[in-house]
């Protein structure tokens, strides 16, 4: 019985002291995120600054609440490598996944294969990033049932552990522009040179100019990744396809503004193919040969 009573008075003495300490620990790191949170409302005015500080100051506080909160309740534990080793072979098995997202939130913060604001497709998801996370990454989805580069609507969070093993393809990092290409089909009859000439001018009217900016992105892609452009200016590609002669416009556009030239451009096609007779779009047809034509 005695030995009982001690056990009953040191759980209900120890336990209840432990817990009002996590509760007050846990009080006073909720008012300082509010308080630093409503600051840095007011001090900073740059939305991405301001949404790098929010993090920082959100995974400051958790860290440190969870390493004052592991000494009250581990007092016995002497060494925190100790305690932080104890608690990872507890649960290495059971949250495997969690844990392996985890590791991927610290390579995306250190290897940065992307950040906020950038547009990504990691596996068969495309998107802009707009959060980023300990367990999960956040895209606002672009594509799928819309047919250009522009958004969907729809939110769509990703496990971090996902950048070991799927392909990452990234819109910004490196070299902010890409490539678009319009391919364009005229019959054999028309007059392709003309066309392509027309093409020409309208690829040199919409594409990216070669501002010093333009060029300073393309050296530090050289610099960085061996990314080597020995032309940039827009051209036109010819080849011969079933239906027709196949001309092919290249011509470097901003990541967000695919769709908007892609459509300057078709509008100009449809203007200048319509006040020549020379030239005109092809498409599949078939042609039926009776025996008084082939006579």
């Amino acid at each position: 019985m005695d030995t009982i009573k001690i056990i009953t008075v040191f759980l209900s003495n120890a336990f209840i002291i432990k817990l009002l300490w996590l509760l007050f620990v846990v009080l006073v790191i909720w008012i300082a995120g509010k308080l630093l949170l409503k600051i840095i409302e007011k001090k900073v005015t740059d939305i991405n600054s301001r949404y790098s500080w929010k993090k920082t100051v959100g995974y400051s506080l958790i860290i440190v609440g969870i390493l004052i909160i592991g000494r009250i309740w581990f007092v016995g534990f002497q060494h925190l490598t100790t305690f932080l080793g104890l608690l990872t072979a507890g649960i290495a098995i059971a949250l495997k996944d969690p844990i392996a997202s985890l590791a991927g939130w610290l390579y995306i913060i250190w290897r940065r294969p992307f950040e906020v604001g950038n547009r990504i497709q990691i596996g068969t998801q495309s998107g802009d990033v707009i959060d980023v996370r300990p367990f999960q990454f956040t895209l606002l989805e672009i594509g799928n049932w819309v047919d250009a580069d522009q958004s969907t609507g729809r939110i769509i969070h990703i496990p971090n552990h996902l950048v070991f093993n799927q392909p990452i393809c990234n819109y910004d990092k490196g070299f902010k522009y890409i490539w678009n290409e319009i391919p364009v089909l005229i019959t054999f009859e028309s007059d392709w040179k003309k066309a392509k000439q027309i093409l020409h001018k309208l690829a040199n009217e919409n594409a990216l100019p070669v501002t010093e900016e333009v060029a300073k992105e393309i050296k530090n892609a050289i610099y960085q990744f061996m990314v080597v452009y020995h032309k940039v200016a827009p051209a036109v590609y010819t080849s011969v396809v079933e239906s027709g002669v196949l001309l092919t416009m290249r011509y470097l556009v901003d990541v967000r503004e695919r769709r908007t030239s892609t459509e300057a451009i078709w509008e100009g096609i449809l203007t200048e193919f319509a006040k020549d007779n020379d030239i005109h779009l092809a498409y599949k047809t078939t042609r039926i040969m009776s025996e008084q034509t082939i006579k």
